[in-house]
């Protein structure tokens, strides 16, 4: 999926956690099938995922990073009634893997790319309550770093331009352009910084019989945009589903339009990027896009 992705061998794995953490020594060691981009997945034993990044980096860089999202993942766990990943450990590198990597508690349940939810209307009111919890976290002064989805919409437009080159041949550009147009003139108002989880995709969300079961990749955990977990509504639901869960939360249309620009731009880039790599995440762009444009923003 990436220039210089890494290979993550059960082999290897299975060498790392029995010489970093012999506790474990009698526990299976299985790879888990997954859509994500960024980690390669694996279960020991029943409890534990071990979370290997794809991508390559500096040692020291990684390291900081896991570190983070170890950080982000202790701050929401236990702050929503729905499950979170529990950091455990971070191991070192070795067998030919050359990057530090995680331990985290195994949340079970489906997840949404599965077990499509978007007709629920109790995952609906699970996902505005989650949402919720969450924007109830202290940002203790903290703000928007400046960094990916999150600040201001036109900061997106060189990305933007990048996606809309790749996608000529894969979708409606003219179109898509025309609606880009207007939502990155969308103010970002006076609603200051609220907690995110920021990256709500349906791989990263579990269902179980139409409900929220819990919600993975929680390191990105952060303030920005009080609108920008709202691209769950369009990666997510379908219309009446949407309708419900923006009234739970009291959207305002500026929020509410936000909201919807931030899952444009988060789809856009899917589509193109994971085309031929990973066809689950580029599928799940189309959809999204498919919906705003169903539900165009207001010129």
């Amino acid at each position: 999926m990436h220039d210089g992705q890494l290979t993550v061998t059960l082999n290897a794995v299975r060498e790392l956690v029995h010489a970093q953490f012999p506790e474990w020594r009698s526990l299976p060691v299985r790879r888990v099938a997954s859509h994500g981009t960024v980690n390669a997945i694996f279960r020991i034993g029943e409890r534990f995922t071990a979370r290997f990044p794809l991508q390559p980096r500096e040692v020291d860089a990684a390291q900081g990073w896991l570190e983070r999202e170890a950080e982000a993942a202790r701050e929401l766990l236990g702050r929503t009634r729905f499950p979170t990943p529990e950091p455990i450990a971070i191991g070192e590198p070795g067998a030919g893997y050359p990057l530090p990597w995680t331990v985290q508690t195994w949340v079970p349940g489906v997840i949404a790319t599965d077990q499509d939810p978007g007709d629920s209307f109790a995952f609906a009111h699970d996902l505005a309550e989650f949402i919720s919890d969450v924007r109830a976290i202290d940002t203790r002064g903290r703000r928007f770093t400046g960094q990916g989805r999150g600040g201001e919409l036109p900061a997106h437009d060189g990305w933007m331009e990048t996606c809309f080159r790749h996608s000529e041949t894969l979708l409606d550009v003219p179109r898509l352009r025309r609606i880009w147009e207007v939502m990155r003139e969308l103010p970002r108002g006076e609603a200051p910084d609220r907690m995110n989880h920021g990256d709500l995709i349906p791989g990263n969300v579990l269902v179980s019989d139409g409900r929220l079961a819990g919600v993975l990749d929680v390191g990105g955990l952060g303030p920005a945009d009080p609108a920008l977990d709202l691209v769950s509504a369009w990666h997510l639901l379908e219309r009446k589903p949407r309708q419900a869960f923006r009234r739970l939360l009291g959207c305002d249309d500026l929020e509410w339009e936000r909201g919807k620009a931030w899952a444009f731009q988060q789809a856009m880039g899917a589509v193109w990027y994971y085309h031929q790599t990973n066809p689950a995440m580029s599928r799940m762009g189309r959809r999204t896009l498919a919906r705003i444009i169903a539900d165009p923003p207001s010129a």
